[in-house]
């Protein structure tokens, strides 16, 4: 497990300087919500390695990674687009996390294979990308995330283009994993019901900073901020969401 620090970190994107403090427990999912463009993706990139802060710390288990390679730090990030590529089956698109080269040890099948039943695709391995469903291939995509056996897993929306039973059906999959791999988890959602249902906390982020951070019923149900209460909307307020 591992804990998540952003003390005092600056970046400025455009015209929109932002300011990030946020502290994430070991073992924890927090959800991040917000409106468009509000920076949510851009801490999960600060903290991944993608971007780097003008000025601030970024540590991880309590070590500082603020200048650290990404390729290094103790974490992975699965995007909406999965990034799975065609022309390679199951296998080896998990044998990526493994190995960027594909040169894979006896023991490297051994996890993958692992990794397939952890998701629920034991079986598929040969399978290419095109015989999936979307479910599956952000399945394949999250059993990749395994095999890199990094404690910190941030998640860009990656099942915001699936249909609401089968989003829930993959929250239920990163609850599981979450909990039997001592994972601690980020998700950015644009759906408030996601954040209800799979995160105990929520960060709620707008113009760059992050303006509240709470249990998740708590800070849905008292809206103190102004800026929540307008991107929740009335409907959400009135109790008819």
């Amino acid at each position: 497990m591992a804990s998540v620090d952003l003390a005092a970190v600056t970046f400025r994107y455009e015209d929109m300087q932002m300011r990030f403090d946020l502290h994430v427990h070991s073992g924890e999912c927090l959800a991040i919500i917000g409106p468009s463009g509000a920076g949510k993706s851009t801490l999960l990139s600060l903290v991944a390695g993608f971007e780097q802060p003008e000025s601030g710390a970024i540590r991880i288990a309590g070590v500082e990674v603020t200048r650290v390679d990404p390729a290094t730090r103790p974490v992975t990030m699965l995007f909406q687009d999965h990034n799975l590529f065609a022309h390679l089956d199951v296998a080896a698109n998990i044998g990526l996390g493994i190995h960027p080269g594909l040169k894979l040890r006896s023991d490297d099948r051994d996890k993958i294979d692992w990794a397939l039943a952890q998701v629920g695709l034991q079986g598929f391995a040969q399978r290419l990308p095109a015989q999936l469903s979307g479910g599956e291939r952000q399945r394949v995509a999250l059993a990749r995330s395994l095999v890199r056996n990094r404690p910190v897993l941030l998640l860009d929306e990656p099942f915001a283009a699936l249909g609401p039973a089968l989003r829930r059906e993959m929250l239920d999959l990163v609850r599981a994993l979450q909990q039997s791999q001592g994972l601690t988890v980020l998700l950015v959602s644009h759906q408030p019901e996601d954040a209800l249902y799979a995160a105990p906390r929520t960060a709620f982020v707008h113009q760059g900073r992050i303006l509240q951070v709470a249990e998740t019923r708590t800070l849905f149900d008292g809206a103190a901020v102004p800026e929540l209460r307008a991107y929740l909307g009335e409907a959400w307020a009135n109790g008819r969401a």
